[in-house]
């Protein structure tokens, strides 16, 4: 990982690590309130490559009211270099979940679950448009992703191996 006056201007926007780690975050407490273990770690590594791109975010935007694996199903384009995507995006994911960390919003439980710290972070979704839209998509992969309740069922469902 370069440092932040290395990276640049482009990547130091999208994958500031405060912001990324507000759209996880958003995951993690959505995922909460209808799992309250917690999000397995291996989860945590599908968000972003999900929400930070344009044309997959749009999808579950627009689909927001049907399911994840209903979803994924009707656009195969997800699938499309996704595990490069997860890969590309692997250092900013683990940057972000240090911020969370660092700032007392996120909790790792003995079992390796991510999970809502006591500092968190407002309830309320604000921002620019784009961003607003980033982070209700990302509460929605929690929700979805918990419902589902099976990482190998999410990650086959990608096309990825889990």
């Amino acid at each position: 990982m370069k440092s932040w006056q290395e990276r640049p201007i482009e990547i130091r926007n999208l994958f500031n690590p405060a912001f990324c780690g507000l759209v996880l975050y958003r995951t993690i407490a959505s995922f909460q309130e209808v799992e309250n273990a917690g999000v397995p770690f291996s989860l945590s590594l599908l968000v972003l490559p999900l929400c930070l791109q344009r044309q997959s975010r749009e999808m579950f935007r627009k689909g927001s009211r049907s399911y994840f694996l209903k979803i994924v199903a009707e656009h195969p384009e997800l699938q499309v270099d996704f595990a490069r995507r997860c890969n590309d995006v692997f250092p900013f994911t683990l940057e972000a979940l240090g911020v969370l960390m660092h700032v007392g919003a996120l909790v790792i439980s003995p079992e390796g679950r991510l999970g809502t710290g006591p500092a968190g972070v407002r309830k309320s979704i604000s921002g620019t448009p784009e961003t607003i839209e980033t982070q209700r998509v990302a509460a929605y992969l929690g929700k979805e992703f918990a419902r589902i309740g099976d990482r190998a069922t999410i990650y086959t469902t990608l096309g990825i191996r889990p």
